[in-house]
């Protein structure tokens, strides 16, 4: 199973195309490991997932009935917001600009590895969302974790 943790620091090219820190790289499964997909999060950064994890959260959106009409809105707008990519000889990945423009992303970007995936922020924007309070971020942790 894959596992990214850690914030790194990261620049993307003028083509918008950014470098796995190796410490993702080497958590990439052997098979099928240089294609990932990445898709437009919730709120406005980017998730990349190797494609052995996606196809986990694909098969639940997947499954969904197509008779009803939730469902099919939620699987529209889930299947519109990922493209596939590969990494290249020398471990960059090419970013669309339709998901450059919609995570805000410039020059810099944050990378956070939260387990089976690999969220991409512009720093501005994950600051914004960042909990400043260590009590209130305690509370947070308390209500979903202490069960």
């Amino acid at each position: 199973m894959t596992f990214f943790t850690g914030r790194y620091d990261s620049k993307l090219d003028s083509k918008g195309r950014l470098v796995l820190p190796s410490k993702f790289k080497v958590q990439l499964p052997e098979e099928g490991g240089n294609e990932l997909v990445i898709q437009q999060g919730f709120e406005p950064h980017l998730n990349i997932y190797p494609m052995l994890e996606f196809r986990k959260v694909m098969s639940k959106v997947s499954g969904l009935s197509d008779f009803n009409e939730e469902n099919r809105q939620l699987q529209l707008n889930f299947f519109s917001s990922i493209a596939t990519v590969e990494l290249d000889d020398n471990g960059r990945l090419l970013i669309q600009k339709n998901m450059l423009s919609y995570a805000q992303l410039q020059k810099d970007v944050i990378l956070i590895g939260m387990g089976p995936k690999i969220v991409i922020w512009d720093p501005a924007t994950y600051e914004k969302h960042l909990i400043k309070d260590q009590r209130e971020y305690s509370k947070l942790a308390e209500k979903h974790l202490d069960k």
